[in-house]
Protein backbone atom coordinates (compact mmCIF):
# COMPACT_ATOMS: atom_id res chain seq x y z
CA UNK A 1 0.00 0.00 0.00
CA UNK A 2 1.42 3.33 -1.09
CA UNK A 3 1.39 5.65 2.15
CA UNK A 4 3.66 8.56 0.37
CA UNK A 5 6.98 8.61 -0.81
CA UNK A 6 9.84 7.72 2.04
CA UNK A 7 12.47 10.59 2.72
CA UNK A 8 15.90 10.05 1.34
CA UNK A 9 16.88 10.13 4.82
CA UNK A 10 14.30 7.06 5.95
CA UNK A 11 14.91 4.68 3.27
CA UNK A 12 19.17 5.38 3.94
CA UNK A 13 18.19 5.11 8.03
CA UNK A 14 20.19 8.09 8.45
CA UNK A 15 20.04 8.29 12.46
CA UNK A 16 21.88 4.67 12.53
CA UNK A 17 24.80 6.34 10.22
CA UNK A 18 25.76 7.30 13.91
CA UNK A 19 27.43 4.38 14.58
CA UNK A 20 29.89 4.69 11.43
CA UNK A 21 31.09 8.43 11.69
CA UNK A 22 31.66 7.93 15.56
CA UNK A 23 34.90 5.35 15.19
CA UNK A 24 36.01 7.70 12.19
CA UNK A 25 36.25 10.47 14.29
CA UNK A 26 37.19 8.73 17.45
CA UNK A 27 39.85 7.01 15.89
CA UNK A 28 41.10 10.23 13.74
CA UNK A 29 41.15 12.02 17.36
CA UNK A 30 43.21 9.16 18.80
CA UNK A 31 45.62 9.58 16.55
CA UNK A 32 45.95 12.62 16.39
CA UNK A 33 46.17 13.18 20.03
CA UNK A 34 48.82 11.30 19.43
CA UNK A 35 50.96 13.05 16.57
CA UNK A 36 49.64 16.20 16.85
CA UNK A 37 48.90 16.53 13.45
CA UNK A 38 45.13 16.40 11.50
CA UNK A 39 45.13 15.83 7.81
CA UNK A 40 41.74 17.88 7.28
CA UNK A 41 41.16 16.29 3.54
CA UNK A 42 42.18 13.25 4.24
CA UNK A 43 39.21 13.04 7.27
CA UNK A 44 36.76 14.56 4.61
CA UNK A 45 37.69 11.26 2.29
CA UNK A 46 37.58 8.67 4.68
CA UNK A 47 34.45 10.44 6.40
CA UNK A 48 32.69 10.52 2.63
CA UNK A 49 34.06 7.09 2.35
CA UNK A 50 32.47 4.98 5.49
CA UNK A 51 29.47 7.07 5.50
CA UNK A 52 28.70 6.14 1.54
CA UNK A 53 29.71 2.37 2.63
CA UNK A 54 27.25 2.38 5.48
CA UNK A 55 24.47 3.73 3.48
CA UNK A 56 24.82 0.85 1.13
CA UNK A 57 24.44 -2.20 4.24
CA UNK A 58 21.48 -0.26 5.52
CA UNK A 59 20.05 -0.08 2.04
CA UNK A 60 21.14 -3.64 0.97
CA UNK A 61 19.74 -5.20 4.78
CA UNK A 62 16.56 -3.60 4.00
CA UNK A 63 16.33 -5.15 0.15
CA UNK A 64 17.16 -8.70 1.28
CA UNK A 65 15.65 -8.59 4.84
CA UNK A 66 12.27 -7.98 2.90
CA UNK A 67 12.92 -9.71 -0.32
CA UNK A 68 13.85 -13.17 2.29
CA UNK A 69 10.75 -12.08 4.12
CA UNK A 70 12.14 -11.16 7.52
CA UNK A 71 10.80 -7.78 7.38
CA UNK A 72 7.34 -8.90 5.66
CA UNK A 73 6.77 -10.87 8.80
CA UNK A 74 7.97 -8.71 11.51
CA UNK A 75 4.95 -7.13 13.25
CA UNK A 76 7.00 -5.35 15.98
CA UNK A 77 9.35 -3.09 13.58
CA UNK A 78 10.10 0.00 15.50
CA UNK A 79 12.89 3.13 14.96
CA UNK A 80 15.58 1.17 16.72
CA UNK A 81 15.00 -2.42 15.07
CA UNK A 82 13.67 -4.36 12.18
CA UNK A 83 14.66 -2.29 9.34
CA UNK A 84 12.76 0.87 7.78
CA UNK A 85 9.72 -1.22 6.20
CA UNK A 86 10.02 1.31 3.02
CA UNK A 87 9.90 -1.32 0.46
CA UNK A 88 7.11 -3.21 2.67
CA UNK A 89 4.89 -0.51 2.48
CA UNK A 90 6.05 0.43 -1.27
CA UNK A 91 7.79 -2.41 -3.21
CA UNK A 92 7.90 -0.34 -5.94
CA UNK A 93 10.81 1.17 -4.72
CA UNK A 94 12.98 -1.31 -4.96
CA UNK A 95 14.62 -0.56 -8.00
CA UNK A 96 15.47 2.73 -6.77
CA UNK A 97 16.93 1.42 -3.40
CA UNK A 98 18.95 -0.97 -5.34
CA UNK A 99 20.54 2.46 -7.41
CA UNK A 100 20.88 4.19 -4.00
CA UNK A 101 22.95 1.12 -2.53
CA UNK A 102 25.38 0.72 -5.66
CA UNK A 103 25.84 4.16 -5.80
CA UNK A 104 26.89 4.63 -2.62
CA UNK A 105 29.11 1.45 -3.23
CA UNK A 106 31.11 3.47 -6.07
CA UNK A 107 30.93 6.97 -4.05
CA UNK A 108 32.92 5.33 -1.92
CA UNK A 109 35.21 3.07 -4.41
CA UNK A 110 36.05 6.93 -5.36
CA UNK A 111 37.00 7.96 -2.31
CA UNK A 112 38.71 5.06 -1.34
CA UNK A 113 40.82 5.61 -4.66
CA UNK A 114 41.68 9.37 -3.16
CA UNK A 115 42.56 8.07 -0.16
CA UNK A 116 44.82 5.77 -1.54
CA UNK A 117 46.43 8.58 -3.00
CA UNK A 118 47.01 10.43 -0.37
CA UNK A 119 48.51 8.44 2.12
CA UNK A 120 52.07 7.04 2.51
CA UNK A 121 52.87 3.87 0.65
CA UNK A 122 53.58 1.33 3.60
CA UNK A 123 49.93 1.47 4.73
CA UNK A 124 47.94 2.01 1.31
CA UNK A 125 47.53 -1.90 1.96
CA UNK A 126 44.96 -1.24 4.29
CA UNK A 127 43.08 0.86 2.35
CA UNK A 128 42.12 -1.64 -0.51
CA UNK A 129 41.48 -4.23 2.08
CA UNK A 130 39.27 -2.42 4.29
CA UNK A 131 37.49 -1.14 1.53
CA UNK A 132 37.07 -4.52 -0.14
CA UNK A 133 35.88 -6.52 3.16
CA UNK A 134 33.85 -3.59 3.80
CA UNK A 135 32.03 -3.37 0.20
CA UNK A 136 31.79 -6.97 0.80
CA UNK A 137 29.88 -6.94 4.07
CA UNK A 138 27.29 -4.00 2.78
CA UNK A 139 25.67 -6.60 0.40
CA UNK A 140 26.40 -10.43 1.83
CA UNK A 141 25.88 -9.52 5.69
CA UNK A 142 21.90 -10.30 4.69
CA UNK A 143 22.48 -11.32 0.92
CA UNK A 144 22.56 -14.88 -0.65
CA UNK A 145 24.82 -16.92 -1.29
CA UNK A 146 26.50 -15.99 2.01
CA UNK A 147 23.91 -14.17 4.37
CA UNK A 148 26.51 -13.97 7.23
CA UNK A 149 23.25 -12.70 9.46
CA UNK A 150 20.86 -15.42 8.58
CA UNK A 151 24.14 -17.68 9.41
CA UNK A 152 25.21 -16.90 12.91
CA UNK A 153 28.26 -14.25 11.62
CA UNK A 154 25.89 -11.42 12.23
CA UNK A 155 27.38 -10.15 15.61
CA UNK A 156 30.61 -10.65 14.61
CA UNK A 157 30.72 -8.90 11.43
CA UNK A 158 28.71 -6.14 12.91
CA UNK A 159 31.32 -5.63 15.59
CA UNK A 160 34.01 -6.37 13.35
CA UNK A 161 32.78 -3.28 10.86
CA UNK A 162 32.25 -0.83 12.99
CA UNK A 163 34.88 -1.24 16.06
CA UNK A 164 38.49 -2.64 14.18
CA UNK A 165 37.70 -1.59 10.38
CA UNK A 166 36.19 1.76 11.18
CA UNK A 167 39.02 2.84 14.04
CA UNK A 168 41.70 1.29 11.58
CA UNK A 169 40.52 3.59 8.57
CA UNK A 170 40.72 6.46 10.23
CA UNK A 171 43.74 6.08 11.50
CA UNK A 172 45.52 5.19 8.32
CA UNK A 173 43.61 8.53 6.72
CA UNK A 174 46.22 10.23 9.17
CA UNK A 175 49.34 7.99 7.94
CA UNK A 176 48.64 5.42 11.10
CA UNK A 177 48.90 2.17 11.21
CA UNK A 178 48.67 -0.30 14.11
CA UNK A 179 49.45 1.72 16.94
CA UNK A 180 49.34 0.23 20.18
CA UNK A 181 46.76 3.09 21.41
CA UNK A 182 44.91 2.36 17.86
CA UNK A 183 44.70 -1.37 18.61
CA UNK A 184 43.30 -1.24 21.81
CA UNK A 185 40.97 1.07 20.77
CA UNK A 186 39.50 -1.01 18.42
CA UNK A 187 37.03 -2.97 19.82
CA UNK A 188 35.19 -0.32 21.78
CA UNK A 189 32.94 1.27 18.91
CA UNK A 190 31.86 -1.51 17.89
CA UNK A 191 30.75 -3.22 21.04
CA UNK A 192 28.53 -0.20 21.50
CA UNK A 193 26.92 -0.47 17.93
CA UNK A 194 26.86 -4.29 18.69
CA UNK A 195 24.54 -3.80 21.96
CA UNK A 196 21.92 -1.65 19.97
CA UNK A 197 21.86 -4.95 17.67
CA UNK A 198 21.24 -7.28 20.75
CA UNK A 199 18.85 -5.94 22.07
CA UNK A 200 17.15 -5.43 18.96
CA UNK A 201 17.35 -8.75 17.82
CA UNK A 202 15.44 -9.24 21.07
CA UNK A 203 12.76 -7.83 19.88
CA UNK A 204 12.90 -9.46 16.40
CA UNK A 205 12.77 -12.74 17.88
CA UNK A 206 9.70 -14.03 16.62
CA UNK A 207 10.52 -12.87 12.33
CA UNK A 208 14.04 -14.17 12.60
CA UNK A 209 13.11 -17.20 13.99
CA UNK A 210 10.25 -17.69 11.38
CA UNK A 211 12.60 -16.60 8.46
CA UNK A 212 15.55 -18.45 9.49
CA UNK A 213 17.79 -15.17 10.72
CA UNK A 214 20.17 -17.10 13.49
CA UNK A 215 21.51 -14.60 15.52
CA UNK A 216 22.02 -14.68 18.88
CA UNK A 217 18.88 -14.39 20.44
CA UNK A 218 17.16 -16.67 18.06
CA UNK A 219 20.48 -19.43 18.88
CA UNK A 220 20.50 -18.88 22.42
CA UNK A 221 16.88 -17.10 23.82
CA UNK A 222 16.36 -14.11 25.36
CA UNK A 223 17.54 -14.50 28.43
CA UNK A 224 21.18 -15.61 27.27
CA UNK A 225 21.21 -12.08 24.77
CA UNK A 226 20.67 -10.34 28.14
CA UNK A 227 23.89 -11.34 29.80
CA UNK A 228 25.89 -11.51 26.79
CA UNK A 229 24.61 -7.86 26.34
CA UNK A 230 25.75 -7.00 30.13
CA UNK A 231 28.72 -8.47 29.29
CA UNK A 232 29.81 -6.82 26.11
CA UNK A 233 28.75 -3.63 28.13
CA UNK A 234 31.44 -3.99 30.81
CA UNK A 235 33.86 -4.97 28.29
CA UNK A 236 33.48 -1.98 26.99
CA UNK A 237 33.62 0.33 30.33
CA UNK A 238 36.82 -2.10 30.91
CA UNK A 239 38.08 -1.12 27.66
CA UNK A 240 37.87 2.80 27.97
CA UNK A 241 39.69 2.54 30.87
CA UNK A 242 42.41 0.35 29.84
CA UNK A 243 43.14 3.05 26.76
CA UNK A 244 42.67 6.11 28.59
CA UNK A 245 45.06 4.97 31.63
CA UNK A 246 47.43 3.22 29.94
CA UNK A 247 47.36 4.35 26.16
CA UNK A 248 46.45 8.05 26.04
CA UNK A 249 48.63 10.75 27.86
CA UNK A 250 46.96 12.94 30.00
CA UNK A 251 43.71 10.99 28.68
CA UNK A 252 41.50 11.72 31.81
CA UNK A 253 39.08 14.11 30.13
CA UNK A 254 37.87 10.62 27.66
CA UNK A 255 36.96 9.05 31.25
CA UNK A 256 33.90 11.52 30.99
CA UNK A 257 31.87 8.84 28.30
CA UNK A 258 31.50 6.75 31.34
CA UNK A 259 28.87 8.78 32.60
CA UNK A 260 25.94 8.03 30.80
CA UNK A 261 26.81 4.22 32.03
CA UNK A 262 26.41 5.07 35.62
CA UNK A 263 23.13 6.64 35.07
CA UNK A 264 21.69 4.52 31.88
CA UNK A 265 22.83 1.25 31.84
CA UNK A 266 21.59 -0.13 35.26
CA UNK A 267 18.07 1.22 34.66
CA UNK A 268 18.42 -0.86 30.84
CA UNK A 269 19.26 -3.79 32.91
CA UNK A 270 17.08 -3.89 34.87
CA UNK A 271 14.76 -3.41 32.36
CA UNK A 272 16.11 -6.51 30.04
CA UNK A 273 16.19 -8.79 32.82
CA UNK A 274 12.56 -8.33 33.98
CA UNK A 275 11.10 -8.03 30.54
CA UNK A 276 13.04 -10.55 28.59
CA UNK A 277 9.67 -11.82 26.72
CA UNK A 278 8.06 -8.09 26.83
CA UNK A 279 8.22 -6.76 22.99
CA UNK A 280 6.85 -3.04 24.02
CA UNK A 281 9.32 -2.88 27.45
CA UNK A 282 12.16 -4.74 25.39
CA UNK A 283 11.82 -1.14 22.64
CA UNK A 284 12.04 1.25 25.90
CA UNK A 285 15.19 -0.41 26.99
CA UNK A 286 16.47 -0.35 23.04
CA UNK A 287 15.47 3.55 22.77
CA UNK A 288 17.60 3.87 26.21
CA UNK A 289 20.35 1.96 24.26
CA UNK A 290 20.37 3.78 21.62
CA UNK A 291 20.50 7.16 23.85
CA UNK A 292 23.36 5.26 25.80
CA UNK A 293 25.20 5.12 22.28
CA UNK A 294 24.78 8.45 21.87
CA UNK A 295 25.70 9.98 24.72
CA UNK A 296 28.76 7.53 24.75
CA UNK A 297 29.84 9.08 21.96
CA UNK A 298 29.68 12.19 21.92
CA UNK A 299 31.41 12.44 25.66
CA UNK A 300 33.90 10.24 23.76
CA UNK A 301 34.98 12.66 20.51
CA UNK A 302 34.61 15.55 23.16
CA UNK A 303 37.69 14.24 25.73
CA UNK A 304 38.95 13.55 22.58
CA UNK A 305 38.68 16.64 20.97
CA UNK A 306 39.55 18.52 24.93
CA UNK A 307 43.05 16.18 24.79
CA UNK A 308 44.03 17.14 21.25
CA UNK A 309 42.92 20.81 21.54
CA UNK A 310 44.66 21.16 25.12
Amino acid sequence: MNTGQPSFLKIIRAPFLTSIISPLIIGTLIVCSITSRFEILNFVVVFIMGVCLHVATNVYNDIYDTLQGTDKVNIHRNEFSGGSGVIVDQPELLPAMFKIARYSLIIAFIACVVLFLRVNEGIRIYIIFLYVLSAFFSKYYTAAPVKLAYRGWGEISVWFAFGPMAILIAAVSQNVGFHPAVVVAMPITGISTLSILLIGQMIDLDADRETGKWGVAVRCGNTTTVWIYIIVQLVLCTNIVLLTISYLKHGWPVLVCLLPYVFLLPRIISILLHNTNNTENLKTAARLNVLLHLMFSFLCISGLAFMFIG
